[in-house]
């Protein structure tokens, strides 16, 4: 059975209890809200040895990594690189978005080398083996969709809200379709005058989905990709669509989270989150960003978490990172790493913002290690303690005789003054 319908039946399983433990949360309220459809817990039953994560109301927010070679650059030791960097980094869960070289090949070796839940997005490798998404059905798409799932995966991203009826509404876009899904799924629909196959054959994408205990992630196929676009008829008329499937994946057992914006101008972050909780009946919110701007190019990480932390203060539950490299290329280790930490930033700032006493504390003691000039005890409390080091080795190289100041005030540091009798 799946995580939902061991709750539904008032079961409390062992994932339950684990992430009840890490949450510090009675594992019945945990039970409760995955009852309802506020929280799940992304674990393929095939899957071991994972360190599985909750996602939803009242819990931590999580971080998502995004790796994956492309059909220009393809190499698997990097990816295995960025995986090790990304969880090393934090990462709650990474995905799998490989679209170039042996993707089956790829997919498996970092399932196997993964401690944290692995998702998929199985469109880009089902569009890849029929030539092109106008070739794209539901048998070959259900066939990758089961690859997939039967390999270990935990979540999968499904555009099954990208339909015929939202077309027209696109029209006045300023830069259309930017999800890769969604816009291979208006391809097809404009190619064939068809119904989206994956939303007729939803039920069929279920069962399989239901048989491994793959949670769905459904997939903002018309997110905005530029702040004209934002919260537009398309995207509301997605995310409706969006909710009524939601409701037909807890009717089936299958636990399912939505994911989100995109572009977003600060003003309409809160209104979007809102949205997404009313039209969704509370599912577990994912963001992509959210990013408050355009032109943050070779800085959109900086600008992801300034979207995704007032995202998640007011009530997105998970975080997908954004890389340095965002609308530029393909991010390299060091961008992997960047994009997690800035993420993670911002999910700490939310908590704190949330009334989490686990984040307010960490802050609390890193404030005590700085009032005692205690740079050991701020490298540990740091959220990126090897930065803090780089730095601070830096530091003591200018100043190699007096290590306990730093080069900023030097003998006038404040806390030292302020401590005089």
């Amino acid at each position: 059975m799946t995580q939902l319908e061991e709750a539904l039946k008032g079961n409390i399983t062992k994932e339950m209890e684990k992430v009840a433990r890490y949450e510090n949360m009675c594992p019945e309220i945990l039970r409760r809200k995955i009852k309802e459809g506020f929280a799940i817990i992304p674990s393929n039953v095939k899957q071991k040895n994972v360190k599985i994560c909750g996602i939803g109301e009242d819990l931590k927010i999580k971080v998502n990594a995004n790796i994956g070679t492309s059909p220009i650059k393809h190499d698997l030791k990097t990816e295995l690189k960025k995986l090790k960097v990304a969880i090393k980094a934090g990462a709650d869960t990474v995905m799998d978005l490989s679209t170039g070289w042996d993707i089956d090949y790829i997919r498996e070796e970092i399932v196997n080398h993964s401690t944290v839940p692995v998702g998929t997005v199985p469109i880009y490798q089902a569009a890849i083996e029929v030539e092109g998404s106008e070739n794209l059905s539901i048998d070959s798409y259900l066939k990758v969709l089961e690859k997939h799932a039967k390999g270990g995966i935990d979540f999968a991203t499904i555009h099954a809200g990208v339909t015929k009826k939202a077309l027209p509404l696109l029209e006045k876009r300023l830069l259309g379709v930017v999800s890769r899904g969604g816009a291979f799924m208006v391809n097809w629909m404009r190619k064939h005058n068809k119904e989206s196959f994956l939303y007729e054959h939803f039920d069929e994408i279920l069962n399989i989905l239901k048989e491994y205990d793959v949670a769905i992630s459904l997939g903002d196929g018309l997110r905005p990709g530029c702040i004209n676009d934002a919260t537009d008829k398309a995207q509301i008329y997605e995310l409706i669509v969006l909710g009524k499937l939601a409701q037909r994946c807890k009717e089936k057992g299958v636990q399912v989270m939505i994911e989100g914006p995109g572009h977003i101008p600060l003003e309409q972050i809160e209104k979007n989150v809102i949205l997404e909780k009313k039209y969704c009946n509370n599912a577990p919110f994912y963001v992509l960003g959210p990013l408050p701007t355009d032109i943050a190019t070779g800085y959109d990480h900086v600008a992801c978490a300034i979207g995704g932390a007032l995202a998640a203060w007011k009530g997105a539950d998970f975080l997908c990172y954004v890389t340095p490299k965002e609308h530029i290329g393909l991010p390299n280790i060091k961008d992997v790493r960047e994009g997690v930490i800035v993420s993670r930033i911002a999910a700490h700032i939310a908590d704190i913002a949330r009334g989490k006493k686990e984040a307010k504390e960490i802050d609390n003691k890193m404030s005590k290690a700085r009032s005692n000039l205690d740079w050991n005890e701020m490298a540990r409390y740091a959220i990126d303690p090897e930065e803090f080091i780089k730095l601070r080795k830096e530091e003591c190289k200018i100043n190699p005789k007096n290590l306990e100041h730093c080069s900023m005030c030097g003998e006038f540091c404040a806390i030292k003054t302020y401590k005089k009798k």
